[in-house]
């Protein structure tokens, strides 16, 4: 319930991430039956958004694949946080708890229990659980509403504008450390910087450079707090 009661506020943003993503699959060209399988299976909106103009174009599969593979390379990153927690579940377990896991739902466990010295308890799963179940119905919900109302909505109204500000809406309030300041500034900068480069290679520099800055930012303050 913790877990849940954590997730309320960002169920907003998350609906309406999932509804402009649900549009765009439809507006792209997929079917109705291959949007919402897509929505089901991938389940990476930031992913879907990247493969779609390479799919509409009738990119190779191979590139399509790669795109949002590098686009997705910061869960790579979630998950090596997160291991120490859910390292005594098995890996099927574990699987399962990678597919639902998104950013949002990695951001509240971590401010929960990052820094806490106990690991694998039964309350981090369950807290997970928690969050990630509700999310993922909130997304898939949405998406099918985009799927299926989305050729009710005018091309002139810009719906990936209103995603953003309402993801930052949840996300800033997040930020409450030195270190994740530091992130969030450096990554958006090198985003913005890398926005010409092929196959959203700005923004694996922009997750690489972030982390970075977050570290480098967290270890001058342990520095300074040592005796």
């Amino acid at each position: 319930m913790q877990g849940v009661q954590d997730l309320l506020p960002t169920m907003i943003a998350t609906s309406v991430w999932g509804f402009v993503t649900g549009v765009a699959m439809l507006k792209s060209g997929l079917t109705e039956a291959m949007a919402s399988w897509m929505t089901v299976l991938v389940y990476a909106g930031s992913a879907q958004l990247t493969s779609l103009p390479l799919i509409e174009s009738h990119s190779p599969l191979w590139l399509v694949f790669v795109a949002a593979c590098i686009v997705n390379i910061r869960f790579v990153i979630f998950s090596a946080a997160m291991y120490p927690f859910f390292r005594h579940l098995s890996w099927k377990k574990r699987l399962g708890l990678g597919y639902l896991t998104g950013d949002i739902s990695f951001v509240l466990f971590m401010a929960r229990f990052g820094e806490s010295a106990q690991r694998g308890i039964p309350q981090h799963v369950w807290y997970l659980m928690g969050a990630v179940v509700p999310g993922w119905v909130i997304w898939q919900v949405a998406s099918i509403a985009g799927i299926f109302f989305g050729t009710f909505i005018p091309d002139d109204w810009s719906l990936e504008f209103a995603a953003v500000l309402a993801l930052l809406a949840v996300l800033l309030p997040l930020v409450a450390t030195r270190p994740l300041f530091a992130c969030l500034v450096v990554a958006g900068v090198v985003a913005w910087a890398g926005q010409l480069l092929p196959l959203r290679l700005g923004l694996l520099a922009a997750v690489i450079c972030g982390v970075i800055a977050g570290v480098v930012v967290e270890q001058l303050q342990r520095k300074r707090t040592t005796p």
